[in-house]
C-alpha cells in the first residue's frame, strides 16, 4: 500500500515537472538557421530562421512577428515557438510566421550557430544595427528578410499584423524599427531595453513627446536592478519612455519587477506579453 502511494507521488511530481518547466518542442528543434549576406550592412553576415505556428494557411495572407537576437528567443528564457503555438491553438493570437534573425557579423560565412558571444576572430556589428538611431535596419528587414520570409508564407502588409521584438539593444531596435517605419510594424515589444546613450537612444522620450504620434501599439518591460553605468541608467530610461508614451496617448504598458539585466523578467511573462501585444 505504501509503495503504491509513493509511486503516485512520484508520476504526480513527474507530472508537475512536464507541466511547468520550460522544455524545446520538436518545432523549435527542427529550426534551420540559414545565413544572410547582407547588402545593406555591406561585408556582413547573419543567422536567420522561420517557425510556421500551427492555422497558417499558404493561400491566406499572415501575421508576422520578428525577433531581434532570434537565438536567444528560441533558446534561454522564451522559448517563442512552443509558447506562441500554444498561444495560437488556444485562439488567443492569430496564426503567425516567427521571424528570428540574428545581429551581422563581419565574415564571409557563419559556420557555428551565433549565439550571445561573437565568434573568435569576428567583429560584431550588433550595437551599430541596434543601437543605433537610423532607419537601416528597418531597411534590411525591408528589403532582405522580409522577401524571404514572404518564400515561407504569404504574409499582410498591414503593419497592424506586423509586431518586432528585441531585448537590451534590441529591445530599442524594436522601437526604431516601428518608430521609422510605422508603414511595416505597428507592434513593439521591448524587454530591459536600451534606450540610454550608447549611441543616442535616451532622446526617444523627448521625440516621443515632440513629434507627431505614431500608430503604434508599445510592450514595455524593465526590472529596477537593470543597468546603471556610464550610458545611463536602464530603469529610469524604461521609465521614462512609458511616461513620454502615457502623455503622448499611446496604446502602451510597461510592466516592472525587480529583475536584473537579461531575459529573466521578460521571460516569466512572455505568454501574457504576447497576448496583450496581439489582443483585439
Amino acid at each position: 500500500m505504501l509503495q503504491d502511494v509513493t509511486r503516485a507521488i512520484i508520476m504526480k511530481t513527474i507530472l508537475f515537472l512536464f507541466a511547468t518547466v520550460p522544455f524545446f518542442s520538436q518545432a523549435a528543434e527542427k529550426l534551420q538557421w540559414q545565413v544572410l549576406k547582407s547588402s545593406v550592412f555591406a561585408g556582413t553576415v547573419r543567422q536567420y530562421a522561420f517557425h510556421k505556428t500551427p492555422g497558417l494557411d499558404a493561400a491566406k495572407a499572415a501575421a508576422l512577428m520578428v525577433f531581434q537576437d532570434g537565438h536567444s528567443y528560441v533558446e534561454g528564457n522564451f522559448h517563442a515557438p512552443e509558447v506562441i503555438d500554444k498561444l495560437v491553438q488556444s485562439g488567443a493570437v492569430p496564426p503567425m510566421l516567427l521571424v528570428f534573425v540574428n545581429p551581422g557579423v563581419f565574415a564571409d560565412d557563419l559556420a557555428e550557430p551565433q549565439g550571445w558571444n561573437t565568434p573568435k576572430g569576428l567583429k560584431s556589428n550588433r550595437s551599430v544595427e541596434y543601437d543605433t538611431l537610423s532607419p537601416l535596419y528597418a531597411e534590411m528587414l525591408e528589403k532582405e528578410i522580409l522577401p524571404l520570409a514572404g518564400k515561407v508564407q504569404l504574409l499582410s502588409a498591414d503593419p497592424t499584423q506586423r509586431a518586432i521584438c528585441g531585448t537590451s539593444s534590441g529591445g530599442i531596435c524594436a522601437f526604431t524599427v516601428a518608430w521609422e517605419r510605422p508603414d511595416l510594424f505597428a507592434k513593439v515589444m521591448s524587454h530591459v531595453g536600451s534606450f540610454t546613450n550608447i549611441r543616442g537612444g535616451h532622446v526617444y522620450p523627448s521625440l516621443i513627446r515632440k513629434e507627431k504620434s505614431r500608430p503604434l501599439r508599445v510592450f514595455l518591460q524593465d526590472g529596477t536592478n537593470d543597468l546603471d553605468n556610464e550610458h545611463g541608467n536602464w530603469f529610469l530610461a524604461n521609465q521614462q519612455m512609458a511616461a513620454a508614451l502615457k502623455f503622448r496617448h499611446y496604446d502602451y504598458t510597461f510592466v516592472t519587477d525587480d529583475s536584473e539585466h537579461g531575459g529573466k523578467g521578460g521571460g516569466k511573462i512572455f505568454a501574457d506579453s504576447v497576448k496583450w501585444l496581439w489582443r483585439k
